[in-house]
């Protein structure tokens, strides 16, 4: 029997730079392998089809995307293992450090030969170059939206009845956890629900809640769903159930999404960009418009956030397009690398991951 696949990221682009929760991921691991070499490499070692080959094998697995690269993934997790396989080779992330885990360097420099690579090295710095003003471009733009959603939360926080807020918290609370308690420690998982891509906005709402009794928290900006969230999450916490916590791809220090797979439920912010609607038969509607904001505030005020909406998505469209640059000169970098590969080395390479995974078995 095939095993499952769970989709998220664990590293984004943000309005608040480029934010890392690779970490929690780790969590009881014995063993990471870190793939290194130079920008543009990372994908020279095929990590979808070894996912493929453990998932045929019978094993749950976590596929840790790019959001620099839609096609690329960062990482696999497989948890029955206790095993990971990360990219460590720039942009994507840097090795960690965890003295509590087996780390096993694999360079991939040693399959690129080098005195090809040096009649490109002025094109590789140049490209290296831009690509990191490509990123903060991108950076500054997003925190540029940020302020400009801000503007929008105002209007809107103006407008709470924080006492309904609360009251609907304590409601959830019941409905969700009722009683129950669990006698251990809560492991948490701090992942991103969603990234801002060279695509526009990507999310894996759909994988991630497969299976589960959803929750589907509609409202607008400012209305109290993260800090809602946020509250969800402690009561996990608090009783022993391990919860998994999804940051906003756009400000990480919201939240977006929590499931706590013990109780078999997901509770999420169903606006947009990642905006959905009850399509399973369970599914339910938590507006918190109607039950915490001020009748009437949509339309009191539809000319200014009429006027923010324009601007947030302009900001937007901008910045986006300065990840669809990053993306563009990450294909330069690979195609000058692809010209000096050694395509044979590297297959044996991910042919000695892939006995190393067996071994470890």
């Amino acid at each position: 029997m095939a095993g499952n696949v769970y989709n998220f990221y664990a590293g984004g682009n943000t309005a608040r730079g480029y934010a890392d929760l690779f970490h929690s991921s780790f969590q009881g691991l014995e063993r990471i392998f870190i793939l290194q070499g130079h920008t543009g490499t990372g994908k020279a070692i095929n990590l979808r089809s070894i996912g493929r080959q453990l998932t045929e094998e019978g094993y749950n697995i976590w596929l840790i995307h790019c959001s620099s690269d839609n096609d690329a993934l960062d990482g696999i997790i497989i948890p029955a293992l206790k095993m990971g396989i990360l990219d460590g080779t720039a942009p994507h992330v840097t090795a960690p450090e965890l003295p509590e885990i087996e780390l096993s360097y694999i360079d991939l420099r040693v399959a690129y030969r080098a005195n090809l690579l040096e009649q490109h090295q002025s094109e590789i710095e140049r490209w290296n170059e831009e690509l990191s003003k490509s990123y903060e471009r991108a950076y500054s733009g997003f925190a540029e939206a940020l302020r400009i959603h801000d503007d929008w939360e105002e209007l809107y926080i103006a407008n709470m009845d924080f006492q309904a807020a609360d009251e609907l918290t304590q409601e959830l609370t019941q409905i969700l956890y009722r009683d129950n308690q669990r006698g251990k420690t809560s492991r948490v998982d701090h992942r991103f629900l969603g990234a801002a891509t060279p695509q526009g906005a990507v999310d894996f709402v759909p994988n991630l809640t497969e299976g589960l009794k959803r929750y589907l928290v509609k409202g607008r900006p400012g209305s109290g769903k993260s800090t809602m969230l946020k509250k969800l999450a402690s009561v996990a916490i608090e009783r022993g159930f391990d919860v998994e916590i999804y940051h906003c791809g756009f400000d990480p220090n919201s939240l977006d999404m929590i499931i706590v797979r013990e109780l078999g439920f997901a509770i999420f912010d169903s606006t947009a960009p990642h905006e959905y609607y009850p399509d399973r038969p369970d599914d339910e509607i938590v507006d918190m418009y109607e039950r915490c904001i001020k009748s009437g505030t949509d339309e009191q005020y539809s000319d200014a956030i009429s006027h923010i909406k324009e601007r947030y998505s302009s900001t937007m469209k901008q910045s986006t397009q300065h990840l669809v640059r990053v993306r563009s000169i990450l294909d330069e970098l690979e195609q000058i690398y692809a010209q000096a590969k050694d395509t044979a080395l590297l297959e044996s390479i991910s042919a000695e991951i892939r006995q190393r995974l067996a071994v470890t078995n």
